[in-house]
């Protein structure tokens, strides 16, 4: 629990596709919900002075989130505000069209990198978790998912950004696997999204969390 959440205004934008969205949870809270109860909810916390803004839109790629970002976010920020950006894409970028990946690897990475930038530059925190993996997309999705992954934290670290490396625990995860093939194939239910959440949790989402932003007053 943040000690100072009194005394901040915050503003946390959650951008990505519909595993950000949280589609297929019966609660209607995802991982973004999750982690934003666990973060700035309870006793003590001033949640009239904390939004939290879940823009997950279904089937976005990084193209398309970059296209959006700043035209979404940039009305809910404001100026002396802690504010916060949630990035999380790729799962969509690694689904094949056509023969060839909906966006090709070095592009997502640009796409992730520009964000990334425009968020330094705009005096916004960003924290950054890894594309989920899709169940019943096959082995090729995973390893273009995984690679793509690992880019992305490449990326990351080059800018001292938190990531959250979920995909391969994902991957592994039997509620996450066995909930998403009894729905869609995609997209899992409420323990899903509860391990989801714990996986960004664990990856120090927390304690940036109790951070002030650079452009906090």
């Amino acid at each position: 629990m943040i000690e100072d959440m009194v005394e901040r205004n915050l503003r946390c934008v959650f951008l990505g596709d519909s595993f950000t969205q949280g589609v297929g949870d019966p609660e209607f809270r995802g991982w973004v919900g999750r982690v934003a109860a666990d973060c700035w909810a309870g006793p003590g916390s001033r949640t009239a002075r904390t939004a939290v803004f879940n823009l997950g839109v279904r089937r976005n790629t990084s193209a398309d989130v970059r296209a959006r970002c700043w035209g979404e976010t940039d009305v809910r920020v404001l100026p002396g505000a802690d504010n916060r950006l949630v990035l999380s894409v790729g799962s969509n970028d690694a689904v094949e069209e056509a023969g060839r990946p909906r966006v090709e690897r070095d592009a997502c990475l640009e796409n992730v990198a520009v964000l990334l930038d425009g968020a330094r530059d705009r005096g916004i925190a960003p924290f950054v978790v890894g594309p989920p993996p899709v169940a019943d997309a096959g082995a090729p999705h995973l390893e273009r998912l995984l690679s793509l992954a690992e880019g992305i934290a490449g990326v990351c670290a080059a800018r001292g950004v938190p990531f959250a490396d979920v995909t391969a625990a994902l991957a592994a995860d039997r509620t996450w696997v066995a909930e998403a093939l009894a729905a869609d194939g995609a997209h899992p239910g409420a323990g899903g999204y509860r391990r989801l959440a714990d996986l960004v949790l664990g990856a120090g989402f927390r304690e940036w969390a109790a951070e002030r932003g650079p452009g906090a007053a």
